[in-house]
């Protein structure tokens, strides 16, 4: 996480003196699915693969904005940059990619994820969600 903002605070400096308007914004990636297993093992650490779309060549991956919406429910939002620079020429291929969620388990009851996947055409977010049950809690 420190990486992530180290990065982020120095793209806020610009090389040049004349202009300290940042260069990107961020944004929301569109989640196609995640590779879930199917259960999980109570204190073990996963690496979950989600695949989004990158809309062009111009959007990176940031990281997952991770809400914990009750003990064992949480929402995953893949987070964006978008370089707004003028003298970059951005490709308008969109395409899909994968990032790792690395997540740890904690607790002895199943998992609820909802995984953002855009907004429909009112505008209301949608999600693809996953429950995936905790073995080993006869420890």
């Amino acid at each position: 996480m420190s990486i992530m903002l180290l990065v982020a605070c120095s793209w806020f400096v610009s090389c040049s003196t004349d202009d300290d308007s940042p260069n990107f914004y961020f944004t929301t990636l569109d989640v196609i699915e995640a590779d879930m297993p199917e259960f999980f093992e109570l204190g073990k650490t996963y690496d979950i693969d989600v695949l989004y779309y990158r809309p062009n060549g111009c959007t990176y991956f940031e990281g997952f904005d991770v809400t914990k919406t009750t003990e064992t429910g949480r929402d995953v939002v893949a987070i964006g940059s978008v370089l707004t620079d003028q003298d970059i020429a951005c490709t308008e291929a969109m395409e899909e990619v994968v990032a790792t969620l690395r997540f740890s388990v904690i607790y002895t009851d199943e998992y609820h994820f909802r995984f953002y996947a855009g907004d429909d055409t009112n505008g209301d977010p949608q999600f693809i969600e996953y429950t995936v049950p905790v073995e080993g809690t006869n420890l």
